[in-house]
């Protein structure tokens, strides 16, 4: 079985191309660090994982993924090799994108990137019957909404 997990964060924005032919297929590109999870002293902290995605992947990474998104992947190790100009063999090793997810918060995203942005609170609809809420703000540190006390009631899906 050939299947890899990561989770980390884009080092540049994702190198964009589509192929020729009569339907062009989109192909993104980046590189993903990775931290490592033990750390020995004089090594780096974390492994540079190159990762390909094509198609709807690919379109997906050209069109929300930006240097310093942390993101999760699944996908499959493939192995290449090609000759360059000089006439050496270079081998490769990319990650083919099969799944990815955001992981984390827009806003927390934002605020590790410096660019100091705050969640607007998402106000508490004032329509439900018992209990009535004040209109507060119920977003925790992680930019996620947290369902308040005695709310469950009403919610459909519980």
């Amino acid at each position: 079985m050939n299947k890899v997990i990561l989770m980390g964060r884009l080092t540049r924005d994702p190198d964009v191309r589509y192929s020729q032919g009569a339907q062009p297929t989109c192909v993104s590109r980046y590189t993903l660090a990775v931290n490592r999870r033990f750390k020995r002293e004089g090594e780096q902290e974390a492994d540079f994982i190159n990762c390909v995605a094509f198609g709807k992947n690919g379109e997906f990474a050209e069109k929300y993924l930006r240097q310093g998104t942390k993101i999760a992947i699944a996908g499959r190790i493939q192995t290449g090799k090609y000759t360059n100009r000089d006439g050496a063999t270079v081998y490769t090793t990319d990650v083919v994108v099969e799944e990815h997810d955001f992981a984390e918060s827009k806003a927390a995203n934002e605020s590790h990137a410096g660019a100091g942005y705050q969640a607007t609170p998402a106000p508490v609809p004032s329509h439900h019957p018992e209990p009535q809420y004040k209109q507060q703000s119920f977003v925790g540190a992680d930019g996620f909404m947290t369902i308040p006390e005695g709310y469950d009631e009403e919610l459909p899906f519980i």
